[in-house]
């Protein structure tokens, strides 16, 4: 196609000498705040864990989140007092 390129899949066309900056992927809480690596979140509803006879709990406390483009809609990872690292979903949780 000359000088653009052409995504295989959906034959999207681009200018690869375009200076366009891509949008960075904005991931907000339960409340619509803007949420950033090293946050603290609070769990706003009850979670049955997987593989686990324990449910976090209403108002746990989470510290030093990580955003990640992980599998499907999980995109914080951390480590839950008592649960240890897990992955979880920004809609269950708000910023602290």
């Amino acid at each position: 196609m000359g000088s653009l390129l052409v995504c295989p899949e959906c034959a999207h066309e681009w200018n690869p000498n375009d200076s366009d900056v891509e949008a960075t992927r904005v991931i907000k809480d339960a409340s619509g705040n803007i949420l950033a690596d090293g946050d603290d979140v609070t769990i706003i509803k009850d979670m049955k864990v997987k593989g686990s006879s324990n449910t976090l709990k209403v108002g746990t406390k989470v510290r030093g989140i990580r955003l990640v483009d992980g599998p499907g809609d999980h995109d914080i990872e951390a480590k839950v007092d008592g649960f240890g690292p897990m992955n979880l979903k920004s809609s269950i949780v708000k910023k602290a």
